[in-house]
């Protein structure tokens, strides 16, 4: 029995998942989190085989949940299902020890089979969105501008993200016009726009 672990915080989404994988005589849900930062401590208490994870929730994110995840209980592989297809996603969830990634428009059928791969340690990934990931290339941010250019996305300004980051103002500044610079964009908001367009931040 393929034992998993739901992270989705629309409940109406989790219900459905919940029934489908029910019709599996070799799946079992054995537990449910709508938070991103009540993964681990799910997985902990339930141990299970596989997470399936949304990425966008409340507490974090479904990439960033995973890598924790990894850490902390690396038997645990996780799948992430969602309805962004970004090709930047794709990339960092596959260096977070993330073993899939589906879309949640593939077909209903695709997602036991690919629970059942993810068990055996296959990686599971959308074709499509694999060949995308491929022809878009790797961000070309570093990790402290992609932090810089996602605090602005959220509307913080320069005073806010240095003191959330424990940054100088200049330094928010310097990585703000070298992500500005790497992206051609004209401005830190255009900027923010394409990287999360790509699945950058």
């Amino acid at each position: 029995m393929i034992r998993v672990l739901l992270a989705e915080d629309q409940a109406m989404v989790r219900g459905a998942l919940r029934a489908l994988l029910a019709m599996e005589e070799d799946i079992q849900v054995v537990g449910e989190v709508a938070r991103a930062d009540e993964v681990v401590a799910a997985a902990m208490a339930h141990r299970p085989d596989v997470a399936l994870m949304d990425i966008e929730m409340p507490g974090g994110d479904g990439i960033s949940a995973a890598a924790a995840l990894h850490e902390a209980l690396p038997q645990c592989r996780s799948l992430i299902l969602t309805t962004f297809g970004k090709p930047g996603f794709l990339r960092r969830a596959m260096t977070t020890g993330t073993y899939g990634f589906l879309l949640k428009d593939a077909p209903p059928e695709q997602l036991a089979l690919a629970i059942r791969r993810t068990a055996r340690g296959e990686r599971v990934v959308d074709p499509g969105l694999a060949a995308l990931a491929l022809s878009e290339g790797i961000s070309p941010l570093t990790e402290r501008e992609r932090q810089v250019l996602a605090a602005t996305d959220r509307g913080a300004d320069l005073e806010e993200i240095a003191r959330t980051l424990f940054l100088s103002h200049g330094t928010v500044r310097n990585h703000l016009s070298n992500a500005i610079q790497k992206l051609g964009a004209r401005n830190r908001s255009e900027a923010a726009r394409m990287a999360e367009a790509k699945g950058w931040l």
